[in-house]
């Protein structure tokens, strides 16, 4: 395995993201924590309006530039509705199997600041009272899931009371955890994981001083699980976008959790092919593991870009993740391969 990357940092950050709620709509604790990792590397970030992050790793010519992008935005809930008996219906934040939550904890972050935890359930959950037909029925559509928070109320009028309010954000509990044998186990690392790449990317360039070919940046998006994250914001000098979002991994795909997966085509369409093969060639001449994929249900923040107007170059890669929008799983060689990639595409 290449010492290039530094194995402790990206995990331990990693961990540290995933620890971190950040549901599409409500990631500004996530956003200033990668902000001040790109920071404590020397690197220069602003905000964009609408709260994402660019940071600029500096190089010999400003134009053309060469762009990354990866999201901290992650899949979640709203509070739609308190019921009656005190507990909350829910709208979704992204897309996902409703049945995917079923048993989860949460957190319900309050309109007044309060922070309350909650385990999400099936309406008709016990097994003692109702048909287990109607448990499997339910588990497929979202309005029949309830968040029962852990506080002791019956009724609409004593959630409120807590200060719980409809459009409050609700996150599911990570339970990140790495294995001995190296697989990272958790939610949201869709793309946490990939975000973690690009930091660990970057501050391996900045202690070897391996100074890019042209000005590269990092965006941060903050809404690709809704579709807009990189609609605006990448700068106008970028002429090659290289989002870096999670590698399909299941059956029909070639990708596996220990490579970086190289995206041919999504449901948006190809990527460009010169920028594929690029990528390619680099991974090959590196001998760094990686297998070219096709993704047929997603879209990425690189799909996004090019939906908006870019005038670039874009291609899609990264570490390879099994179960997506669910409770997910990678391997640290993935993470490693992926970053690695990142290095040679920027030098």
């Amino acid at each position: 395995m290449s010492t290039l990357i530094d194995l402790r940092y990206t995990q331990d950050l990693l961990l540290e993201l995933l620890n971190t709620p950040s549901p599409t709509g409500n990631t500004e604790t996530a956003i200033g924590l990668v902000e001040g990792a790109f920071n404590d590397l020397g690197l220069r970030t602003r905000r964009t309006r609408k709260g994402a992050l660019l940071a600029t790793l500096p190089g010999p010519a400003s134009a053309p530039a060469k762009a990354l992008t990866g999201h901290v935005d992650t899949l979640g809930g709203i509070v739609k509705e308190i019921r009656e008996n005190g507990r909350l219906r829910l709208s979704n934040l992204g897309g996902y199997y409703p049945g995917s939550i079923v048993g989860e904890y949460c957190r319900i972050e309050a309109a007044n600041g309060r922070i309350f935890t909650g385990t999400v359930l099936l309406e008709k959950q016990s097994v003692h009272i109702h048909p287990m037909a109607e448990l499997h029925a339910a588990a497929k559509e979202l309005p029949h899931l309830e968040v029962r928070i852990d506080a002791r109320t019956t009724s609409d009028k004593e959630t409120g009371a807590l200060g719980i309010c409809v459009g409050d954000f609700v996150s599911w509990a990570p339970r990140a955890k790495v294995t001995d044998t190296g697989f990272i186990k958790s939610r949201h690392l869709d793309d946490k994981a990939g975000v973690a790449t690009m930091l660990a990317a970057a501050r391996a360039m900045v202690r070897r001083n391996i100074t890019p070919a042209q000005t590269s940046y990092f965006f941060i998006s903050n809404y690709e699980e809704v579709g807009h994250g990189t609609s605006v914001g990448i700068p106008d000098n970028v002429a090659s976008l290289l989002a870096v979002d999670m590698g399909v991994v299941g059956k029909g795909q070639t990708g596996d959790e220990f490579s970086v997966s190289i995206c041919a085509k999504d449901s948006s369409g190809p990527y460009d092919l010169s920028l594929r093969r690029e990528l390619v060639a680099l991974a090959q001449a590196a001998g760094i593991d990686h297998k070219v994929d096709v993704y047929a249900n997603y879209a990425s923040d690189g799909s996004a870009a090019l939906r908006a107007g870019l005038n670039a170059r874009v291609a899609l890669i990264g570490p390879g993740v099994d179960s997506s929008h669910a409770y997910e799983r990678t391997h640290l060689d993935g993470l490693v391969n992926t970053a690695r990639l990142i290095v040679e595409f920027l030098k």
